[in-house]
């Protein structure tokens, strides 16, 4: 399993070292070349719309929503969420594979961010809480039936699950809790995906 970590912006080398930890390959992607040849991707936080404009040259964006909708794990952080969900305010273009409603900057400036406390369910395990660092967070507003709510804060729902797509509107690459990253391991074990024929590493 070859984990990859989108390296276009944002703090992509804390979820190069969170995988690295749990003993995972990971490896940064910014070319369709370096994407081809990962099983599993990290979206990371940073600015969405900014984001999108470094993604056009290499068509990532396209590239990115073909191998999820093919089966490949995948997990958004932050901007990351944006980038996955289906229906975004105000409205930008996004990979339209996360069923939620999300809005942009909700938590406020960055001198509005803040470490809040996450209530966890029990499918994530022991500690029932963790940390959730929120810099210019989005807020989920609504999620479909079929997406899962792993975590809240206060009644918020921040940490969701919908088959191989984990979504976090906090940074847990921040932190020393490592739950997050494993649930995305996790999905790629369980996961049939291979690198698509032809990608110099099959996974």
């Amino acid at each position: 399993m070859r984990c990859g970590v989108l390296a276009l912006q944002g703090d992509w080398a804390a979820h190069l070292a969170a995988l690295r930890r749990l003993g995972a390959e990971a490896v940064p992607v910014r070319t369709a070349r370096e994407l081809a040849d990962v099983t599993a991707l990290v979206i990371p936080g940073g600015e969405s719309t900014s984001m999108l404009t470094l993604m056009r040259p290499e068509g990532l964006l396209e590239r990115i929503r073909d191998q999820i909708a093919a089966g490949m794990p995948a997990l958004g952080t932050c901007a990351g969420v944006i980038l996955l969900s289906d229906r975004v305010e105000p409205d930008q273009p996004s990979l339209g594979l996360l069923p939620c409603r999300v809005l942009r900057n909700a938590y406020g400036r960055q001198l509005d961010s803040a470490v809040a406390r996450v209530d966890l369910t029990p499918a994530m395990g022991s500690p029932s809480t963790m940390d959730g660092v929120f810099i210019r967070a989005p807020r989920i507003l609504e999620v479909a039936d079929d997406v899962e709510v792993l975590g809240r804060r206060d009644h918020d729902p921040v940490l969701v699950r919908h088959g191989r797509i984990v979504a976090a509107t906090f940074h847990p690459e921040l932190t020393e809790d490592l739950r997050v990253h494993r649930l995305l391991l996790d999905c790629a074990a369980c996961s049939c995906y291979e690198a698509p024929a032809g990608s110099a590493v099959a996974g």
